[in-house]
């Protein structure tokens, strides 16, 4: 269920004040596209377990950030989206690329620095990037993507596209500056951007009610007379429609939109977080709301997914899992020389490509 405020959309309009609106149903879907998001969100889960395991293991190294929990949140949002349209997201974004239709051999080897990753190895965990799926990055900084996909929709809209760029973050997020003057000047400009908060209750260990003078972190839109919606990310089909409507109000009227999940994760804020700040209630109570579990209860009950044929999709994903981890194991890792190849993005006269075991003069 989503709760949304309107905002005027349009600057001749912008005097009207902001009310509310009671949502509509979420529409039916197929059993084929019902299977198919689940099928998805199953991979992500998979993959997110085999990724953690592989942490335990030294193959991934650095920080890795999982989206446990989240998956009903990240396939309703990547749904909503048409190929052309652009991806930036924060360092949680293993399952978004997944979803996007990177494969999961390509998003393993990049969690394992491997050359055959999607970002060449370079880039790991918080890093993914393809360039052909307009995923264009995760960043490790927090709200670090929120001006550049400002910047990205001030380009579609100054070359006169159609494309519309969405950009998640984090509750946290929501408190930084940047995410202020990218809201700020997404809405004075009318840029075809939607800005999705993923709240999953906790800014690395301190909750939004903590944090947050306004914990309904959605009405922040109002400040800058921009439509904004909070809408229940367990619920996949709920999520898919919220965010349909706010990509088609950014392609159709080139207007900014908020969008708020509720999203709670189910382990820590990384792999190495113990979540030590969580009661056992409350774990308790994230396992019984488990995305996954609940939609695949619902198919079963709706007499669309048999036990059995949960089972073989199980194998199915586990097997994709499995393989896309021995690719990861079997690739070569970059070489060495290769580590300024993208420093920018045309030859740039003397650029420096010394290595730190180097001499600062050559004889």
């Amino acid at each position: 269920m989503a709760e949304t405020t309107q905002a005027a959309p349009a600057r001749a309009r912008r005097t009207r004040g902001n009310g509310a609106a009671r949502p509509k149903a979420a529409p039916s879907a197929d059993a084929g596209t019902l299977i198919g998001y689940y099928r998805q969100m199953l991979l992500i889960r998979r993959f997110e377990e085999r990724a953690a395991r592989a942490y335990t293991e030294a193959k991934i190294g650095g920080y890795c950030h999982l989206n446990l929990g989240e998956e009903a949140t990240v396939v309703g949002l990547m749904a909503a989206l048409r190929p052309a349209d652009y991806l930036f997201t924060n360092y949680r974004e293993h399952g978004y690329a997944l979803a996007k239709g990177i494969g999961a051999d390509r998003v393993m080897a990049e969690l394992y620095g491997r050359s055959t990753g999607v970002s060449k190895g370079w880039g790991g965990s918080m890093h993914l990037f393809d360039a052909e799926a307009r995923l264009l990055g995760g960043y490790g900084i927090v709200g670090g993507q929120v001006p550049l996909a400002a910047g990205a929709a001030l380009a579609v809209s100054y070359k006169g596209g159609d494309e519309v760029v969405m950009c998640h973050m984090g509750d946290g997020t929501t408190a930084i500056g940047a995410f202020h003057e990218s809201l700020n000047i997404a809405g004075l400009w009318d840029l075809p951007v939607v800005f999705v908060v993923i709240n999953n209750g906790l800014g690395m260990g301190t909750t939004v009610e903590n944090s947050a003078a306004e914990p309904e972190l959605y009405r922040r839109g109002a400040a800058y007379r921009m439509e904004s919606a909070r809408v229940d990310g367990t619920d996949v089909l709920a999520v898919r429609d919220a965010a349909r409507t706010a990509v088609e109000r950014a392609r159709a009227e080139s207007r900014p939109y908020l969008l708020e999940t509720l999203s709670p994760r189910l382990k820590g804020h990384s792999v190495v977080d113990p979540a030590r700040y969580r009661s056992k209630e409350e774990k308790e109570g994230l396992k019984a709301a488990d995305p996954l579990a609940r939609m695949a209860l619902e198919l079963e009950e709706a007499g669309i997914l048999s036990h059995d044929e949960r089972d073989r999709l199980d194998a199915e994903v586990t097997a994709e899992v499995d393989a896309a981890a021995a690719f990861a194991d079997a690739s070569p890792a970059p070489e060495v020389s290769t580590l300024f190849d993208y420093t920018y993005a045309t030859p740039v006269p003397g650029e420096l490509r010394r290595l730190p075991a180097d001499p600062v003069f050559r004889s």
